[in-house]
């Protein structure tokens, strides 16, 4: 497990090692460590913007000892599953744009308005907190409903923003997107009795609804 004082230094390590400067999202665990809704994660979870970025954040990585692994251990055929790279029992997943069947958007860009900066050449933004539930739906982990249930009883959830952002994704080409939060809240009930709104259930499937049917007369 990382610690937050593990993952801060870790962060600046990278940043002294880096070859320009690049802006960086935070996502999952590692942003929840940020909003202080949990004290250690099991990866590093992040987003960048290009693919040189990402070059230049893993090269630095690679510096410190961590060797690349194959992402299908973890995420099995998923689409968009990051690179990943470990050292002992620490891991870093890094996406480009795309976290399995979410697109990082310009609207969750714009809602990451906690920044850091480590030292001269990283800094990093930190994903909202409704945004980090909706992307946990991308995965089928135990952890990643334990961290819905923590946002969820800790904070005051917008149940609507996080709803327009599943549209938004479909929009965007994200088909599933709908889907995936609809079956995700499911879960969520079943497992920790945690139930949104009933009118946002019934919001969340009557777009499914339409969704699919706007869908069969193209």
């Amino acid at each position: 497990m990382i610690s937050i004082e593990r993952q801060q230094g870790l962060l600046l390590a990278i940043s002294k090692r880096l070859k320009k400067k690049i802006t960086v999202y935070a996502v999952g665990g590692t942003a929840m460590m940020f909003l202080g809704l949990k004290d250690t994660t099991l990866d590093i979870d992040l987003v960048f913007e290009n693919q040189i970025d990402k070059t230049y954040f893993k090269e630095a990585i690679k510096s410190l000892g961590y060797k690349e692994m194959d992402s299908v251990i973890v995420y099995g055929g998923r689409a968009n599953r990051p690179e990943m790279l470990t050292l002992g029992d620490e891991r870093f997943d890094l996406f480009v744009e795309e976290v399995i069947d979410f697109m990082f958007s310009e609207n969750m860009k714009k809602r990451a308005n906690q920044t850091h900066q480590f030292g001269d050449k990283l800094v990093l933004k930190i994903a909202n907190l409704h945004d980090i539930i909706l992307m946990k739906c991308a995965t089928d982990r135990l952890k990643d409903l334990d961290d819905a249930r923590n946002i969820i009883n800790n904070t005051e959830v917008n149940w609507e923003l996080i709803v327009e952002e599943a549209k938004n994704q479909d929009d965007l080409g994200k088909k599933k997107a709908i889907f995936e939060l609809g079956y995700f809240l499911e879960k969520l009930n079943e497992k920790f009795k945690i139930k949104a709104p009933k009118k946002i259930t019934d919001k969340l499937w009557d777009l499914l609804k339409d969704k699919i049917e706007e869908r069969k007369n193209k």
